[in-house]
């Protein structure tokens, strides 16, 4: 679909990680190949994800388990884009967070404080920490004048065995209750893309974004100019494509069919 991209000319690659890298905790054919063809040609590349849960050092190890080595600096989450975002709006402010390590650590690194009396932010991400609970003091701090910041605007991830509730259906309940709407700092948003490029520092037309959802991985690469390639080894099906008002440039089952490696 589309015409195709000349993957060797491209300086830089943005990839997303669920149904591209791995499923779970299996590596996706083709992978171990992508990399090193990355790695042999020279090419600047950026792992992004909207899971806002692991820091770099823990996605490092993931790979590691699963026998890929990708060092640290290669990690892009919707946590750091959080973070970055928040100290470039309001440096040395104090959030409430709902979220795991990934979030906290990247807001500490910020020099963002944790303040559950009167923080300036409310910062929503994925996590386990979720409960009625912390939904209330949420709802009310919000309601005290707090602002309201998604890591992500995924509704849902794949499990194991189905799908889970992810940040924007985690965050709708704050939402609904005071009648005010969350800022998503994630993919699709053009800040996280823009953030990873200068990270790359790579120009947008000679980088690509790889990813398996048309809603925010491909909208996100569109958006921000980048060429735009779907593979059909997450979420998204073929006959889903027609579904959406925009297209991506290629359409692929995996990242394995990738021209450049494949042709080495």
């Amino acid at each position: 679909m589309g015409t195709s991209i000349n993957f060797n000319e491209k300086k830089g690659f943005i990839c997303d990680m669920d149904g591209v890298i791995y499923h779970g905790n299996r590596i996706l054919p083709g992978v171990a190949e992508f990399i090193q063809w990355l790695h042999e040609e020279d090419k600047e590349y950026l792992f992004l994800t909207n899971n806002s849960g692991y820091t770099p050092r823990e996605l490092n190890q993931k790979l590691a388990r699963m026998g890929l080595d990708v060092p640290e600096e290669h990690f892009y989450t919707s946590a750091l884009a959080t973070a970055a975002f928040l100290r470039e709006q309001a440096p040395g402010c104090s959030v409430f967070a709902i979220g795991e390590a990934g979030l906290l650590n990247a807001l500490y690194d910020a020099g963002i404080t944790m303040n559950d009396v009167n923080p300036d932010y409310v910062v929503v991400g994925e996590g386990r920490s979720y409960s009625l609970d912390t939904l209330t003091k949420a709802t009310n701090l919000v309601m005290q004048g707090a602002k309201l910041i998604g890591a992500n605007s995924d509704v849902s991830g794949p499990i194991e065995n189905g799908i889970a509730p992810a940040c924007r259906a985690l965050i709708a309940p704050i939402e609904m209750a005071t009648g005010q709407s969350a800022y998503f700092v994630g993919k699709p948003n053009p800040l996280m893309m823009r953030t990873g490029l200068r990270i790359l520092g790579v120009h947008s037309e000679d980088a690509v974004m790889i990813g398996d959802r048309m809603d925010t991985d491909m909208v996100a690469g569109i958006e921000t100019g980048l060429d735009t390639v779907l593979v059909l080894s997450g979420v998204t099906r073929r006959e889903d494509i027609a579904k959406f008002p925009y297209r991506p440039r290629l359409v692929l089952d995996g990242v394995g069919d990738i021209p450049g490696p494949a042709e080495q």
